[in-house]
């Protein structure tokens, strides 16, 4: 491959430069970054998204698409087919690797291509990753519940650990695939271990012929002395006892110290260690914002706590950059949750702030969340909710629960297919979205080990110049061989004996 080469690209500030409209950067096209994009569609100015990936990722229903209810499509539709009608607003792929609060600048990366966009006001909702704890090793064996990637792993990993049960004669290696760990029993570890445990005592229970899926182990574990904290203790106990009704055993108290291919350990709360054998592990512990977050510190010195949010001011601006806000799980203020809502609320206040400053009104009052509660499902008709001080649980926080998650599916498209999925998985028991490949399984980690990532797999800008003469070489041969190949079709001379 030809030496790396970097195509920079400057986008013009005509504001800046030439007195124009005001532009607005938006970084991250999460609940943060999509709904402050769209909150500022009557604007006099030019908003430019810049993202990571090209949808919309609808993180809380990512565990369907994981156990083969939903499509990836149908939670991560395309962001620009979801702003199409925003004329204001433009959409730029790149992992953005630099914010310069100085120059008012955000640099964005992508394989070998550099771009630099400057703004008036910025908008960093660049969301959060999974946390290890410091174990990121872990994340090769244990995959997180975070992207697209994650759930298309995690379902290849599951659904193929069924099948190499199917084709094994060593009763501990059959044991080993039908045993399922998920670490974390917030409300994504819940879900994802009711929906294993439904996947493989309801759904599979027909499909094989040499092991009864019924059998296979979920076990939930969990270094907290309950499960679901944020939901207090009555709900928690509620999830607990439904979980361990569908056959999930629940491990609290317990410490994950290693994991590795064949299974995971872990130290209980008496000091006793333990190792599970099991070839599927999901982890759903833990976050960490985006280290963006340490960016901002550095230039700011605003303080960092120890998830890597920051802190900001009341009206979610950094200190000394008022053109600069941070919403959702980026930020450290009045022990706000890591939750859709936040970010939604958040990003919407940012950019009624940035339209009142354009249209010269008064700034607003601080930010202030608005709790409209939390949901987890335990399984089909069941689940959890907490409302303010109303605590709802079976089939009427299941009904809440669809209702919710239906209104903020994105699309009416998606929340027709979603809901004729719903239906057929759960007062059926099939599941569409089955399909699982070794390249869903190992692609991402195959990435991981070449120096530059999918970068060393993609030409850089230029060397595809420096190959003409070979392309034209290679061309002049096809075009040859295509023409010989018209010919004997033409001749009906296929299959006949060629002179000498």
């Amino acid at each position: 491959m030809a030496p790396e080469q970097h195509e920079r690209q400057q986008m013009t500030n005509p504001q800046a430069q030439t007195g124009g409209r005001h532009q607005v950067v938006v970084i991250g096209s999460g609940f943060g970054g999509l709904f402050g994009t769209k909150a500022l569609k009557r604007a006099d100015a030019d908003v430019t998204m810049v993202a990571r990936t090209t949808h919309h990722l609808f993180q809380p229903l990512l565990y369907q698409v994981a156990t083969g209810i939903l499509s990836e499509g149908e939670i991560a539709p395309a962001t620009r087919e979801v702003l199409s009608g925003q004329q204001n607003a433009r959409v730029i792929l790149g992992d953005v690797t630099d914010i310069d609060l100085e120059k008012r600048t955000v640099t964005s990366k992508v394989l070998h291509r550099e771009t630099v966009t400057p703004y008036d006001s910025l908008i960093v909702a660049a969301g959060a990753g999974q946390s290890y704890f410091g174990n990121d090793h872990f994340s090769e064996f244990a995959p997180g519940m975070k992207s697209i990637d994650d759930a298309l792993e995690l379902r290849g990993r599951i659904f193929g650990a069924f099948e190499l049960a199917e084709i094994s004669d060593d009763e501990d290696e059959i044991e080993r695939l039908l045993t399922f760990v998920v670490v974390g029993a917030g409300p994504t570890g819940v879900e994802m271990a009711g929906q294993i445990a439904e996947l493989a005592h309801r759904t599979l229970k027909r499909d094989f012929r040499r092991i009864n899926t019924r059998e296979a182990r979920v076990i939930l574990l969990d270094a907290a002395p309950q499960v679901l904290p944020p939901f207090g203790n009555k709900l928690g106990a509620r999830a607990q006892k439904d979980l361990e009704g569908l056959g999930v055993e629940v491990k609290l108290g317990a410490m994950v110290t290693d994991v590795d291919e064949r299974g995971i350990e872990l130290q209980n709360k008496d000091g006793s260690r333990e190792r599970i054998e099991a070839v599927t592990k999901v982890w759903a512990a833990g976050v960490a914002a985006s280290p963006l977050g340490r960016l901002l510190a550095a230039q700011t010195g605003a303080p960092l706590d120890r998830a890597g949010r920051i802190g900001v001011n009341p009206d979610l601006t950094l200190p000394g950059h008022p053109e600069v806000f941070v919403v959702g799980d980026m930020i450290a203020l009045d022990n706000l949750p890591g939750v859709a809502q936040v970010a939604i609320q958040g990003a919407k206040y940012a950019a009624k702030e940035i339209r009142n400053r354009i249209e010269g009104k008064p700034p607003q009052e601080p930010f202030k969340y608005w709790d409209k509660g939390s949901m987890a499902t335990i399984s089909r008709f069941s689940a959890v909710a907490m409302v303010g001080k109303l605590r709802f649980t079976g089939f009427i926080a299941w009904l809440m629960w669809l209702g919710l998650h239906l209104i903020y599916i994105t699309g009416f498209k998606s929340q027709l297919t979603a809901l004729l999925h719903w239906a057929v998985s759960f007062v059926g028991r099939g599941r569409s979205q089955r399909t699982a490949t070794e390249q869903q399984i190992f692609a991402r980690a195959a990435l991981k080990r070449l120096k530059g990532g999918a970068a060393d797999l993609v030409a850089p800008p230029g060397a595809y110049e420096a190959a003409q003469d070979l392309i034209a070489t290679t061309r002049a041969e096809l075009e040859a061989k295509a023409a010989e190949e018209a010919r004997l079709s033409d001749e009906n001379r296929r299959g006949v004996k060629q002179d000498a």
